[in-house]
């Protein structure tokens, strides 16, 4: 099964500073580009568990003793991991968004490249379905969905739209979708304004701002003293969520402070933000809007 390149290989793993004989994380299995360059780092001790929801990723499985992977949503990280007798681990690993099989598989429905039933679904046991989001959602719902994770400025419109179009028949593939707003897909910026819609919708549909919140709250109780996280966020709204973690601890408002004006927060930054080079981007599109964040537990 042909998945690509891994994003910012190196500097991911170096952000966990590898301890060999450590237990490390993947929350974000895919092609497991990640998984095998933290096991190349690791001891016979050592220890790497893995998280997917896709079942295509189950056909890159590692056969290593040292391996474990884990078909359920990174939203539930604490849970397995003590169902397997882990309750810290040395750091943690996040590659979000969708992986360049699932853009390529053109049935899943993530492309705008292809004519495919409305699909995004990334776990394809989810009730939760593109079709569902486009048919079923009211006109308030859609328009949250378009402003809040497509950031797109006619976002009533579009949604008023939506509605009227599916009054006449169901919206059932993308083609559909895009004909149906058409009127707000000028030539000049038809792809950036359809992968604002995809980019919406996908969210939506596999709750993915919420799975990574749930990820980044429960990061400080497992990780051991020292221990790292180390994510890659390919969206403002996702980067924003990981940046104000680290710096606060929470994802709005601002921490207590004591009379001093100090506040205390689980992690603390290390380094500054990574993005990929420019020979990366050549040879790995997919890396083009990638941003790295490392943290440390304190």
């Amino acid at each position: 099964m042909e998945y690509h390149n891994p994003v910012l290989l190196k500097e991911t793993v170096d952000g966990l500073n590898i301890n060999p004989d450590g237990i490390y994380v993947d929350v974000t299995f895919g092609g497991g580009g990640h998984s095998r360059e933290i096991l190349s780092r690791l001891s016979d001790k050592g220890k790497l568990f893995a998280f997917d929801q896709d079942a295509d990723a189950l056909e890159n499985k590692i056969d290593d003793p040292r391996f474990t992977l884990i078909n359920e949503n990174f939203r539930h990280i604490k849970r397995f991991l003590r169902f397997y007798g882990i309750k810290k681990v040395d750091g943690i690993l996040g590659d979000f968004g969708v992986s360049s099989h699932q853009f390529d598989v053109a049935e899943r429905g993530f492309s705008t490249r292809f004519d495919a039933d409305l699909d995004m679904r990334m776990n394809q046991n989810s009730a939760l379905s593109a079709y569902h989001v486009v048919n079923e959602y009211d006109e308030e719902q859609l328009r949250a969905v378009l402003a809040q994770y497509g950031e797109l400025r006619a976002a009533p419109a579009m949604a008023r739209l939506i509605v009227e179009k599916r009054e006449e028949e169901p919206i059932v593939t993308s083609e559909q979708l895009k004909s149906a707003l058409k009127k707000f897909l000028s030539p000049k910026h038809e792809n950036k304004i359809l992968a604002q819609i995809y980019q919406a919708i996908r969210i939506e549909v596999n709750q993915e701002i919420e799975v990574i919140k749930e990820l980044l709250l429960q990061s400080p109780e497992i990780l051991n003293e020292k221990g790292r996280l180390s994510l890659i966020s390919y969206h403002s709204l996702e980067d924003r969520l990981v940046k104000r973690f680290i710096r606060n601890g929470m994802f709005e408002g601002e921490p207590e402070r004591d009379m001093f004006g100090n506040f205390e927060v689980p992690l603390k930054k290390v380094g500054g933000l990574i993005v990929p080079t420019k020979e990366e981007i050549k040879i790995n599109s997919r890396a083009r809007s990638a941003k790295l964040r490392i943290a440390e537990k304190i």
